[in-house]
This record gives structure tokens, sequence and C-alpha cells, in this order.
């Protein structure tokens, strides 16, 4: 299990290179699926960053565009629907707060991977 204090984290995540907080990424522990809070809108989790940011790096993409549970082998993007607040315990990154207090959190995505999925989600369908 992997630690980090909140200013280790924020350090981590702005090292992602992304410009706007909505692109910071993390990947699902269980389907492997890189997401974002654009992400979560997207997917209808809420409209706005202060809306959808209690499921950031806990909940998966996936419970908000009914991806249903992940299938072993199957390629990951399309989400599933894991959350860290269940009775298992898959996560490897835990965010140690002020208190002391550990809060389970998804990894934190590459930054190349960050980059790729907030040029992603910028592109509109045609």
């Amino acid at each position: 299990m992997k630690t980090m204090t909140i200013p280790e984290f924020h350090a981590a995540l702005k090292e992602q290179g992304v410009e706007a907080r909505e692109d910071l990424a993390f990947k699902c522990p269980l389907c492997g699926t890189i997401q974002s809070a654009r992400s979560l809108i997207g997917a209808g989790a809420g409209k706005t960053m202060d809306e959808v940011e209690r499921f950031l790096a806990f909940s998966c993409v996936g419970r908000f565009n009914n991806a249903g549970p992940h299938k072993k082998g199957a390629p990951a993007g399309k989400g599933c629907d894991w959350t860290l607040g269940g009775f298992f315990r898959l996560h490897c990154l835990e965010i140690i707060d002020e208190d002391g207090k550990a809060h389970p959190r998804f990894e934190i995505a590459s930054p190349a991977e960050a980059v790729e999925l907030a040029q992603r989600n910028l592109v509109v369908p045609a």
C-alpha cells in the first residue's frame, strides 16, 4: 500500500501537467480505466467539478455510464461499477490527512495518461 500526505498528493497531481483541475486523472484499481472529473461529468455524475469531486478517485466512471461489473480480461476504457466505499479493499493508494487518518483513493495516472485523456475529453464528436 502506497501512502502519501496531502501535500505529496497535490505535488504528484501537479506533475501530470494538465491545465484544468477537471483533467487530473486517476486509474480505477479494478478495471484500469483512466478517468477524471471531466469524464465523470460526461458520464452524468454531475454538471460541475464541485458536484463530481466526491466521486473523483473513489468511484469508477462506469458507475455512471451503466458499464456494469468488470469482466476479467476485458480491456480498460469503459469503466466498471467499482467504488472504494465497499467491503473489499482493492486500492493501492491512501492519502493521509493532517490528523493521520487514511483515505483510500484510486492510483494517480501517469502524466502521459492524464494528458491523453484530457485531449480525448476535449474532442467534440462530429
